[in-house]
């Protein structure tokens, strides 16, 4: 009866060990796959945003709506002043989107309207509306007056 019961946790140990390997005999556990962890982390989250000769870097928030951003770049867009806090441009295709209040938006926040809206704020203030956080521009020194008080054409592209 011994036999027979370290027999069936011999063979449990040895099925168990072999369906956590691919057909290569590689172990799949995510703790030790170093290609599953390159993709939970951007390999380059940093951005740069350039406006006129003034160039900002911001850093891409980890999120589905981030990477999504990430892949359409690099842009050259004219984006639209609103409300003397922010410009704005329709994106030629939707994000995946993940809204909600952040109750005060930050200068330097980038932001994603709906699911088609790309938002840079350049001044500090509360809001009701929903947004997806894409990413924060590091250092907002100088921004607003760069962005200035009109439409403006903006260049995004990735830091290299």
């Amino acid at each position: 009866m011994k036999y027979s019961i370290l027999i069936m946790i011999l063979l449990v140990s040895m099925i168990s060990g072999a369906a956590s390997c691919d057909k290569n005999g590689n172990n799949m556990s995510t703790g030790n796959n170093t290609e599953n962890n390159e993709e939970n982390n951007m390999p380059n989250d940093t951005i740069k945003i350039k406006v006129n000769s003034k160039t900002f870097t911001a850093t891409l928030s980890d999120n589905n709506s981030a990477k999504a951003f990430k892949d359409m770049l690099p842009l050259t867009i004219k984006m639209v002043e609103l409300n003397g806090n922010e410009k704005y441009y329709d994106l030629p295709e939707s994000l995946p989107a993940n809204p909600s209040n952040p109750g005060i938006i930050q200068n330097g926040d980038l932001m994603l309207y709906g699911s088609g809206t790309l938002v840079l704020f350049y001044k500090t203030f509360s809001t009701s509306y929903s947004y997806t956080k894409l990413g924060t521009i590091d250092d907002v020194t100088g921004l607003a007056p760069a962005l200035g008080s009109g439409n403006i054409t903006v260049t995004i592209e990735i830091q290299q």
